[in-house]
């Protein structure tokens, strides 16, 4: 799939002309071209394109129009489809001969994380009967609002909508729907949080919308609340309803500068963590804040402090290594950043009210 940015001049029918340039050069270059998106907002333009290489996708569009893409990322067909809704162009389009599709690629992305806190080897037949039941509930409600499930696991969902205001409306229901389960599942076995970005297909990373994936991923990874919102999402949700979003203790929405400072925080967080010798004040360069500015911004996004934030992050580092039986307590200790087993333990069974070994197989236990 590639990415044009174009001029403020093309049109949708500009696009489709050029699509159909490539059409008549694409056997040359042993390329299919299966269809295109036009964004007219933010003009851009993306290709679906079965090729060989990157570079007959740019043979083939230099030799047609001339108009090279300003990036190519391989992706699969299924994941297309599940993200934008199809991977070859509509049937019924506006202009038969032209085939015009005003269809933007830009997307709103949910994720829904659920951070398990208890064994499961302490699950209950009527706990797993609950959680079902809630997961079906939600992907019944994903279905009325038109939200496409791109992946679904035991801990994690990844949404694609079309519209922000069905993505909204799903977010708050899909929380409503959380608290007629809280009494049975919530409280002490299992987290369940809601991040909401938005972005366009191809940036350039490698995978395909991974900008916007990755920021609602650390938005339910750090940030305090229930549901988290980007500030693209606040602002095209306000711009289409009369209702704007409003703030409350379990919803957050975030600024473009709170999104800088996350992005720096969990790139470097995520390059370092590890290290046994991190300290808060190494955060300081990273993300341009001094000690004291770093300290509040930390409470005002997490909730934490910054001696607390890099502790906790371990521990869920941990928590999500038991969960896969990736090592013994000592494995996991020293290999989550750790100093000692014991003091590894002591943290946890603060943390989690249970021990390391509780999540364990007797295999792997100490």
């Amino acid at each position: 799939m590639d990415r044009h940015d174009v001029s403020e001049t093309v049109t949708a029918e500009n696009v489709a002309q050029l699509h159909q340039e490539d059409l008549k050069m694409q056997d040359q270059f042993g390329c299919r071209g299966l269809t295109y998106w036009f964004d007219n907002k933010r003009k851009t333009a993306f290709c679906l394109i079965e090729a060989p290489n990157v570079k007959a996708i740019h043979k083939m569009h230099n030799k047609a129009h001339g108009q090279v893409p300003n990036s190519i990322i391989e992706v699969e067909a299924s994941i297309v489809e599940s993200f934008l809704g199809r991977i070859e162009d509509p049937e019924k389009a506006k202009n038969t001969v032209l085939n015009i599709i005003n269809d933007p690629a830009f997307r709103i992305i949910m994720v829904i994380a659920v951070k398990r806190l208890s064994p499961k080897q302490m699950d209950t037949a009527q706990f797993r009967s609950l959680l079902h039941n809630y997961n079906n509930a939600v992907l019944n409600l994903l279905n009325v609002y038109e939200g496409k499930l791109v992946k679904q696991s035991e801990n994690h969902f990844l949404v694609s909508f079309k519209s922000v205001s069905n993505a909204v409306h799903a977010t708050f229901n899909i929380q409503s729907l959380l608290k007629e389960f809280k009494n049975d599942i919530y409280s002490d076995k299992i987290l369940i949080k809601i991040g909401l970005s938005a972005g366009a297909p191809v940036t350039e990373k490698k995978l395909i919308f991974e900008e916007a994936i990755k920021l609602a991923e650390r938005m339910c990874q750090i940030i305090k609340g229930e549901t988290i919102v980007s500030s693209e999402v606040s602002e095209l949700y306000n711009s289409e309803n009369s209702n704007a979003l409003n703030k409350t203790e379990n919803v957050i929405f975030l600024t473009q500068t709170d999104e800088k400072f996350l992005t720096l925080l969990m790139d470097y967080t995520e390059s370092m963590w590890s290290n046994t010798n991190l300290k808060v004040n190494d955060f300081s360069k990273p993300v341009g804040y001094s000690k004291s500015q770093l300290y509040r911004k930390m409470i005002l996004l997490t909730g934490k402090s910054p001696n607390t934030f890099i502790k906790e992050y371990r521990l869920n580092e941990a928590l999500s290594l038991l969960n896969k039986n990736a090592g013994n307590v000592s494995e996991i200790a020293f290999e989550t950043g750790f100093s000692s087993p014991s003091y590894f333990s002591k943290c946890f069974q603060k943390r989690y009210n249970h021990l390391p070994s509780d999540y364990l197989p007797v295999k792997l236990e100490q």
